[in-house]
């Protein structure tokens, strides 16, 4: 099995994004779903991912919904524009390898890596 792991961090305030929605779908002619979950406390998703149907050309998804996060957090204050969703593609060629995808976010920007 392979790992994704993400660790979320928000900008604003050096926080740890915690309950953020996280999900995992592989593309294709229809879309697997192969988990969804949410951040801990610690901004942080490590699951497990079967890879018994892909092959190394197989292409991922992985969303994170930041829309409820910053609405949470922004309250009434108008806010317009800000990222509903983190969305990254990717590719996992090693069906036994450990695929890491840090995010530093912000209402209005982010940054992300892969690290495998």
């Amino acid at each position: 099995m392979a790992v994704v792991t993400s660790h979320a961090l928000n900008s604003v305030d050096g926080s740890h994004a915690e309950g953020i929605a996280v999900r995992l779908t592989r593309l294709g002619s229809e879309r697997l779903s192969l988990f969804a979950t949410c951040t801990d406390a610690s901004g942080r998703v490590s699951e497990s991912v079967e890879m018994r149907d892909a092959d190394a050309t197989s292409v991922y998804q992985l969303v994170f919904d930041t829309t409820p996060y910053w609405a949470e957090r922004i309250g009434s204050r108008p806010v317009s524009g800000f990222i509903e969703q983190i969305v990254l593609r990717f590719q996992m060629p090693d069906p036994a390898g450990t695929y890491h995808m840090p995010v530093i976010l912000s209402p209005h920007g982010y940054s992300v890596w892969l690290s495998g």
